[in-house]
């Protein structure tokens, strides 16, 4: 049986590397285009030596070329730097294929927010309204129909998932919130700056980007859409000296005194509804821990669990909840390839580890 051919751009980082291992065994997509300016005429095995005993260590890799991607793929993953995905991804589109984009270009539908954010003036404004935010737990079904899936970026993606049970419900206010949230280093990419050499990294842990992190727009513009009125949140992003996982503690204020027990059922049936759309399989990727259990970044490490922990705090009024996902997998690359099963019309979670990586 022949097998659904796909292209990848920008494979010699993080996110491109995670799309290799994961397209690597699966059944129905067959990566046969893998490019890189900087690496093209080198197979995939030598660049990246883990795939070596894989069908796809013998491709070779390619520069990035529109028409050479157009005539040998139905659809291409993006993963290169915002200012760079949204020229290709509008090329790509008028030749016909389907796009997932894993930078910011399309995450953000107001393109003055994005100039603002981005300092980079929108080329390809047309295209905004028609990306669909590739969260699948929100939108399988919009996600299913479209061309263009903006990735989520790796913090939203935790903090979301976070929100979304207590927001939809009416369970929480919507001002006041604070996400705090750490990652580890790969979530800075792979390319060289003194910041993230083991070094500066190991042994330390340090706040950055304190009020002015890019994904505070894309954050506070999925949190107004699920409540339908615009939100400010305050979001702190931190580093840790570990190679990947993410821990967002985010912090709400309850409108009225609620038992934990209903706290804990409104987070339960809200991700057991999304079985009726992803699958069961699927349907299970957001962990809602039991009682008095605090999620571990190790616990999701290469998949696409994302694990909640949750504190009704009856002292300060407030539901503290705790989640946990893999930046590279949940927050990138994985969710990508499930985004990219749902416009392909396969089951969602093809492709995709079912246990973590531990230790």
């Amino acid at each position: 049986m022949q097998r659904i051919p796909v292209g990848l751009v920008g494979v010699a980082g993080y996110t491109g590397m995670e799309l290799c291992r994961f397209l690597a065994a699966h059944p129905e997509m067959e990566l046969v285009r893998a490019t890189s300016r900087s690496d093209s005429g080198k197979s995939l095995g030598q660049l990246l030596p883990h795939l070596a005993g894989t069908a796809l260590a013998k491709l070779v890799i390619t520069q990035p070329d529109t028409d050479d991607l157009a005539g040998a793929c139905k659809l291409v993953f993006l993963a290169v730097p915002h200012g760079t995905a949204m020229d290709m991804a509008a090329t790509l589109l008028e030749k016909g294929l389907k796009v997932v984009d894993l930078s910011a270009d399309f995450r953000l539908h107001d393109p003055h927010v994005y100039a603002h954010w981005y300092n980079l003036e929108h080329r390809h404004v047309g295209l905004l309204q028609q990306a669909v935010y590739g969260l699948p737990e929100l939108y399988a079904r919009e996600i299913a129909q479209a061309d263009l899936v903006a990735n989520p970026g790796c913090y939203p993606t935790s903090v979301l998932l976070a929100l979304a049970p207590a927001l939809r419900a009416g369970l929480v206010e919507t001002e006041g919130i604070v996400a705090d949230s750490k990652s580890g280093a790969s979530g800075a990419g792979r390319k060289a700056a003194t910041a993230t050499l083991f070094c500066e990294v190991h042994d330390t842990f340090r706040a950055y980007s304190l009020g002015t992190h890019r994904h505070t727009p894309e954050i506070e513009q999925e949190v107004g859409k699920l409540v339908n009125t615009p939100v400010t949140v305050s979001f702190n992003p931190h580093l840790l000296p570990i190679d990947r996982g993410i821990l967002s503690t985010v912090y709400t204020r309850l409108r009225q005194p609620t038992a934990v027990a209903e706290v804990r059922e409104i987070y339960q049936d809200f991700y057991t509804g999304c079985s009726e759309v992803l699958g069961p399989r699927a349907g299970t990727w957001v962990r809602v821990q039991p009682h008095g259990t605090w999620p571990e970044t190790r616990f999701t490490r290469g998949t696409m669990f994302c694990d909640l922990g949750l504190l009704l705090d009856t002292r300060t009024n407030r539901l503290v909840i705790v989640s946990v996902i893999d930046n590279l997998c949940r927050g990138a690359s994985g969710q990508a390839l499930v985004n990219a099963n749902l416009m392909l019309g396969l089951d969602p979670a093809l492709g995709l580890p079912v246990a973590p990586l531990v230790p």
